[in-house]
């Protein structure tokens, strides 16, 4: 899962980048509004998490012209304290949700979970497809209730692909999900990343949609 955070204070960006990354995502970050604005309008994200008071361009107009574009990528706003019409103005413009200014970087991650997990319509944090479970809280996954070590990236193209269960996914959608730069993806790895999982996990749950990507199996 790939998120976008902007946010111009130099040492919570970089928190938030370390803390996405530790949690299993692909974080990208910009440090003014054009930028954000440019990277969410040309980039696939699964989430933004979004400062409202950015420079150059501020965060209300740059979430207006994602909505005004037809952009539907679900959107943390972070306000000041107390800055309740913040808050108000942010839900008007699209925002699916805000965080106040301080918190708890616990309280964020868990409010980018339900985010991606409502966009993909999960209701809980933890996936599951028929004996494989994927904890998207704890970062973890097991198969008959015992665990498997997977790489950074293994968990990334298997997060995916059960958050798209049953959907094809292509090899493009996975390098531009699983990536945080452009320069690091390239398209040979992922059959890499699925040949080494296919490995751990049970047969035949990883098909391959020849051609078009691949597809979690959903059990009957």
């Amino acid at each position: 899962m790939r998120i976008l955070v902007v946010e111009d204070e130099p040492t919570l960006a970089r928190q938030l980048v370390l803390a996405l990354g530790e949690a299993g995502y692909a974080a990208v970050s910009a440090d003014n509004g054009e930028d954000g604005h440019y990277l969410g309008s040309v980039e696939p994200f699964d989430a933004v998490v979004l400062d409202l008071g950015l420079p150059r361009m501020d965060g209300l107009t740059v979430l207006g012209k994602w909505r005004a574009a037809g952009l539907t990528v679900p959107v943390l706003i972070l306000t000041a304290r107390d800055s309740w019409h913040e808050k108000v103005a942010g839900i008007d413009a699209g925002a699916d949700d805000y965080l106040t200014k301080p918190f708890h970087m616990e309280e964020l991650l868990a409010r980018v979970r339900a985010l991606i997990r409502r966009a993909g319509g999960h209701a809980s944090a933890i996936l599951s497809c028929g004996p494989v479970v994927l904890d998207t809280r704890a970062g973890r996954v097991s198969v008959d209730g015992q665990p498997v070590m997977l790489t950074s990236h293994e968990f990334r193209v298997l997060a995916y692909l059960m958050h798209h269960q049953g959907e094809v996914v292509s090899r493009t959608d996975l390098n531009e999900h699983i990536y945080a730069q452009d320069y690091d993806r390239d398209s040979n790895t992922i059959e890499v990343f699925i040949g080494r999982l296919r490995k751990k996990l049970p047969p035949g749950l990883i098909e391959t949609a020849r051609g078009l990507g691949y597809r979690l199996a959903t059990p009957t």
